[in-house]
């Protein structure tokens, strides 16, 4: 089994994790989410908006919920504080995520162990978008 954090991880899910819920991600480009996802989406990743809050983030369809997408999700990349990524993390084990990534700043580790013991990748407390560029991706 794969480390929380590892190099091997963040290797494995940059590599094969193509298709990225990203719960929080607002349409207002001065967040935080929505410029890592801008980037996710220049780089070829697909991006599917996940908040209960939005209608269309990138002119894609917004869905309240990780249960809502009508699709295999591979990542599930969360922007949410830190009380509210256990709900996340738990939704992404119930629909089948490959892995989940808490941004930085967001830490849960009981909602890590979680997703470790039922099989996902895990990154917690990373920017996607840093690790993309460090691992000489971007």
């Amino acid at each position: 089994m794969l480390e929380i954090n590892s190099s091997e991880t963040i290797e494995k899910i940059l590599e094969d994790c193509r298709t990225i819920a990203v719960v929080g991600l607002s349409s207002d480009p001065e967040r935080p989410s929505h410029g890592v996802a801008s980037y996710m989406r220049r780089r070829g990743y697909k991006v599917i908006p996940v908040n209960p809050n939005e209608t269309e983030v990138f002119g894609d369809k917004a869905y309240p919920s990780l249960a809502d997408v009508p699709e295999k999700i591979d990542l599930v990349d969360i922007f949410r504080r830190s009380s509210e990524a256990g709900n996340a993390v738990d939704e992404a084990i119930a629909v089948g995520a490959k892995a989940v990534w808490l941004q930085e700043g967001v830490i849960d580790h009981d909602a890590a162990q979680r997703a470790l013991d039922a099989g996902l990748l895990v990154v917690m407390d990373r920017c996607w978008l840093k690790e993309h560029i460090k691992t000489g991706k971007g």
